[in-house]
């Protein structure tokens, strides 16, 4: 396999691990960081998809809340209610929380429906998602020697 060829599924692993997709690129970056692939390269690569995936569920949801009504919404308004009071007692701060399993990709989403502002999105979601690749690389790297 190309060199371009790995680096591009892993921008497509993490891609889609911060989207709502029940996915995980941790274990693919250890396994290349292990592998001898560049650990520069590999964090950038990881870090930009898995950024822009958290992006796209902004953008959901900025749009999603307009079908809040149907009954195929993924969340009942109570469930709605409760992390829209969450986000707004914690405010922007939670996105620093955007890495974390099953907490992360949520808050995204809140953060589109309640319209934060995306330079501050961008930014506050891009040092959790870059340090948490950061962190797991340098344990990765310490770890086998």
């Amino acid at each position: 396999m190309t060199d371009l060829a790995i680096y591009a599924g892993l921008f497509l692993a993490a891609l889609a691990a911060a989207t709502i997709l029940p996915m995980q690129s941790e274990a693919a970056l250890v396994g290349l960081l292990l592998g001898g692939y560049s650990p520069f390269w590999l964090i950038l690569v990881a870090s930009v998809g898995n950024v822009l995936g958290s992006v796209i569920n902004w953008y959901l949801g900025r749009g999603i809340v307009h079908f809040q009504d149907r009954r195929w919404f993924p969340v009942g308004p109570d469930g709605l209610a409760r992390a829209e009071r969450w986000y707004r007692r914690y405010g922007k701060w939670s996105l620093l929380l955007s890495w974390a399993p099953v907490i992360g990709d949520p808050l995204t989403v809140v953060a589109g429906v309640l319209r934060e502002p995306m330079p501050v999105f961008l930014l506050l979601v891009a040092i959790a998602k870059i340090g948490r690749y950061l962190v797991l690389a340098a344990i990765a790297m310490n770890w086998a020697g």
